[in-house]
């Protein structure tokens, strides 16, 4: 018995790459939407708790849905990091005043999305299939 190995077209591994970083992006808004509620609303008066907490919800949402996909847990890790580390980085210009809540939290947002992308970029092999 043989088996054959279909290769895909570039614009079909393309389609795929950006098929992921949907499904990423969809799992990070069912995470807001679903684990939202759970917090304590006065943890959410704050924005530097509110943004960890933000993170953490879309954080949750994204592993399990990369552990589904049964994606490696160094991967999944790396995309975890790229969600946290622009909250991380902003932080301490928010508790030194030289930032808002609202910048802290559109910022973080902003950031985390072209990291996402990048850590895709370079572990490429992972994710254009």
């Amino acid at each position: 018995m043989t088996t054959t190995e279909t290769t895909r077209t570039p614009a079909r591994k393309l389609a795929r790459f950006a098929g992921h970083y949907v499904e990423m992006v969809v799992a990070m808004l069912i995470g807001m939407v679903a684990l939202g509620p759970l917090w304590p609303a006065a943890w959410l008066e704050r924005a530097d708790i509110g943004a960890i907490v933000m993170a953490t919800n879309m954080t949750v949402a994204m592993v399990l849905a990369m552990a589904l996909r049964r994606h490696a847990w160094p991967r999944i890790a790396e995309m975890a990091a790229a969600m946290y580390l622009p909250f991380a980085a902003l932080l301490v210009p928010h508790w030194l005043g030289a930032i808002s809540g609202t910048t802290l939290m559109v910022a973080g947002h902003v950031i985390m999305f072209p990291l996402m992308l990048a850590a895709m970029v370079w572990r490429r092999a992972e994710y254009w299939h």
